[in-house]
């Protein structure tokens, strides 16, 4: 039986990996860190809320098998690039170094396609630093999510991300060869991948949104 800690349970692809995980038998219990607490209640759940920028702090409790961190923001919900680089590249970093320090040696995280360190937009290449920091900690199962945008309703309203998913309805059709890797992604479908992962592995670190829904539909 296994320990999972889960980072963003309250988002839409952590909340569906929370069900999940709460149904698997391998798992006896699902440690969540976050600010807020989750409308799930289940004997499986150990329940930590705190400053998220402070995860360091909580090394003692930041122990388990495996890590699946699936922090992050927008920047209509976090205008402020500081605070985006806290939440999108901070986190995922500091849970990788908890890990690494700990002896956890599998770890899977959410970022997005497109990311690159030398990227000249941004949130791209804040994305793409967080990818390069992770892996830097040499941890044994290291699994980098990319999917493309990501379908789903959202609690809070974005706009203009609603929007661009429309817009991605209309020509997730036209995108076939190279280009189906573009197709807006169902955040079940990132959850259900991240399990399978888990499970059997995956034959490198770096795991785009078309690779992401075939391990989804594979079994």
């Amino acid at each position: 039986m296994k320990t999972a800690i889960l980072l963003g349970a309250t988002g839409l692809t952590g909340g569906i990996l929370l069900q999940k995980l709460l149904k698997d038998p391998a798992y006896e219990k699902i440690i969540l860190f976050s600010r807020s607490p989750v409308a799930v209640r289940d004997e499986k759940i150990e329940e930590h809320l705190i400053d998220m920028f402070r995860l360091d702090e909580y090394m003692e409790l930041f122990k388990a098998d495996e890590v699946f961190c699936c922090i992050g923001t927008t920047k209509s919900k976090t205008p402020d690039k500081e605070t985006y680089r806290k939440i999108d590249s901070g986190i995922p970093v500091t849970a990788a170094r908890l890990c690494k320090e700990n002896g956890i040696n599998t770890f899977l995280v959410i970022s997005a396609l497109g990311a690159a360190a030398n990227s000249s937009v941004f949130y791209n290449k804040i994305k793409g630093k967080m990818e390069e920091a992770v892996l830097s900690q040499n941890i044994e199962n290291t699994y980098i999510f990319q999917p493309s945008l990501i379908s789903g309703d959202r609690e809070e309203k974005r706009f203009f991300e609603n929007l661009a998913k429309n817009a991605m309805k209309i020509f997730n059709f036209l995108m076939l060869g190279p280009l189906k890797k573009y197709r807006a992604i169902h955040p079940e479908t990132i959850a259900k991948a991240m399990l399978i992962v888990t499970k059997h592995g995956y034959k490198k670190n770096r795991i785009e949104s078309d690779e992401i829904k075939k391990i989804s539909f594979s079994i």
